[in-house]
């Protein structure tokens, strides 16, 4: 049915209460609207469903959550009835609605006679990919839009290895919702009920023991925060979200006396009252813990997002403010301390390994590589490091010491199989207090990489393409750029064209064709002739276009005129 007709019959249906009809009646004439609410589903892939909450087919609510739950529960059944029994663990993060559309979603999976284990209260992202590798269930949904804006909401869903799920499984869900009405076609079952029968099961303190037993367990050298604990300060926020109860306490377990949390920021509160966007990437969120940090003279920041997946650092500088770092810098700092420190402590294993995104800094693999280590990129996506380390691990061909992408995501360890904030703090809590103790800062300690492995510069653009237009907008750039490939990029010839969807390489100056090992994603790659790289990328979840620009050089002046140059260029994407 096209958009009218789809307006039409949610509004004729008597799924939706009142308030939804309001809702809806109330956009009566507005075309743009109408069209903007129903000319599709919200997309499924393997990161599951986001969008912005209202009602309609292209917004996240109570029906879409059911809708698409009855798919993903006609999936799980199709494995057998071995693999439903194990059932679905079910979590939510401190957005708006997301307690009622993690029932709803555990009200649809008992429906259809598959065991829920349900949070009792909003929990961290990594603590649900623990519970599906802990309690050996068949798959996962989280509830979250992760650091987006206050007026969306996501469901993300987790196969049995605790990562997102599969693309072959995720196809399967998007075919189903494709046929399946989004009201007629839901098998739910009464919440009561159903937690009173044992359908779902409540999940509380007892995972939440099992999770921090495993984050501690990642720890190389507890006596470096030990020697310092008296006087070493740092101060913490979760952003209103999922991080105020398990990252402190972690961190008081790792022995650290002062963690000076921000009050007004551990307030659970899905408006995110305090900050523009709860994104620990932006530095304009972490003001209030800047004013306590110079007041009680705290040596760092950490600032985890509102589910908990996601970490950022602000560290004092020599001038005593507090500057972000990247996730790159972060990413490079943990990576040269955790090689540093398993050396010291004898936990270094056999064939140790990097991982990272293809799109993270290229810094990684020299320090990997200097120090004897494998690095290997992946798509991004922590479902693709989570697979790489699972086929280099099985295979015997290596044991990766820690996973990272540029987006402030790390994974420690074998027991999540997605980003981690909580067990990433924990470790770099311990890093800048093995640091303190050789009187350095984070700041200083990022110098000192420089000065070891040279100078790495990198850049992350977004180039918003909002409404309907913007997805036109999107696709077109996309094949744009694959028609017609550039042959300078800020003046600097373009040595290679890499186009990740079919695993092409091209020669720019003979026109030489050749495969790469990735293939399969929408993803552009320009080699430039000063050992630069730009990527370009559509995102999966946000209207906009990624462009990564990636420098090094031998100072900071160098690599900053190379990146602006080439922002300038990726600027000139939009037009």
């Amino acid at each position: 049915m096209n958009y009218k007709e789809a307006y039409t019959h949610w509004l004729e249906s008597p799924a939706l209460s009142a308030e939804e009809k309001a809702e809806l009646t109330a956009i009566q004439g507005d075309e743009k609207e109408i069209e903007s609410r129903f000319f599709s589903q919200l997309e499924f892939g393997t990161a599951g469903l986001r969008g912005t909450m209202g009602v309609g087919l292209y917004r996240m609510n109570v029906h879409v959550i059911r809708h698409a739950t009855q798919a993903f529960a006609e999936v799980i059944l199709a494995e057998g009835p071995e693999a439903a029994a194990r059932g679905v663990a079910v979590c939510y993060d401190c957005r708006n609605n997301s307690a009622l559309f993690a029932r709803e979603a555990a009200c649809v999976m008992a429906g259809n006679g598959i065991p829920v284990r349900l949070f009792e209260s909003l929990r961290p992202t990594p603590e649900l990919s623990f519970a599906i590798r802990e309690y050996h269930c068949i798959a996962g949904i989280n509830i979250t839009a992760s650091h987006n804006p206050k007026v969306y909401n996501g469901y993300k869903v987790y196969w049995e290895d605790g990562a997102q799920l599969p693309p072959k499984h995720a196809d399967e869900v998007s075919a189903k919702m494709q046929v399946l009405d989004v009201f007629n076609c839901v098998k739910t079952a009464d919440y009561d009920k159903a937690v009173a029968e044992g359908a779902i099961t409540i999940m509380g303190e007892e995972t939440d023991e099992k999770f921090l037993a495993k984050a501690l367990e990642q720890v190389n050298d507890k006596a470096a925060v030990e020697a310092v604990a008296d006087t070493f300060k740092m101060v913490y926020t979760p952003f209103h979200g999922t991080g105020h109860k398990l990252i402190p306490e972690a961190l008081r377990r790792l022995g650290m006396k002062h963690v000076i949390c921000v009050p007004e920021q551990m307030v659970i509160d899905g408006n995110f009252p305090t900050v523009v966007s709860p994104n620990p990437e932006n530095p304009e969120g972490f003001y209030l813990a800047v004013d306590i940090a110079k007041r009680e003279g705290a040596d760092f920041i950490l600032g985890s997002d509102p589910d908990a997946d996601r970490v950022g650092l602000m560290v004092k500088g020599k001038d005593g403010e507090y500057k972000v770092l990247t996730g790159n810098q972060t990413g490079v700092l943990l990576l040269d301390y955790l090689i540093g420190a398993k050396n010291r402590t004898g936990k270094m294993p056999k064939n140790p390994v990097a991982l990272k995104s293809l799109v993270s800094t290229e810094m990684a693999r020299k320090v990997a590589e200097e120090n004897g280590l494998a690095c290997y990129d992946t798509f991004t996506g922590f479902k693709f490091l989570a697979q790489k380390k699972d086929q280099l691990e099985e295979s015997g061909e290596g044991n990766v010491i820690m996973s990272f992408e540029e987006s402030y995501g790390y994974m420690l360890g074998s027991f999540v199989r997605d980003k981690d904030a909580v067990t990433a703090a924990v470790a770099m809590t311990e890093m800048a207090a093995w640091y303190y103790g050789k009187g350095m800062t984070l700041a200083d300690a990022l110098d000192a990489l420089y000065e070891k492995y040279g100078t790495y510069q990198e850049k992350t653009m977004n180039l918003v393409m909002p409404g309907l237009d913007g997805l036109k907008k999107m696709a077109k750039l996309m094949v744009d750029l694959r028609n017609d490939p550039p042959k300078t990029v800020g003046g600097t010839a373009v040595t290679q064209w890499k186009d990740y969807k079919d695993g092409s390489v091209v020669d720019v100056a003979t026109g030489a064709k050749s495969t790469m090992e990735l293939s399969g994603s929408n993803v552009l790659r320009y080699e430039l002739a000063d050992g630069s790289s730009v990527i370009v990328r559509p995102s999966g979840t946000e209207p906009k276009v990624k462009v990564y620009i990636m420098t090094n050089g031998e100072s900071k002046d160098v690599c900053a005129e190379k990146v602006a140059r080439y922002a300038a260029w990726a600027e000139g994407l939009k037009n």
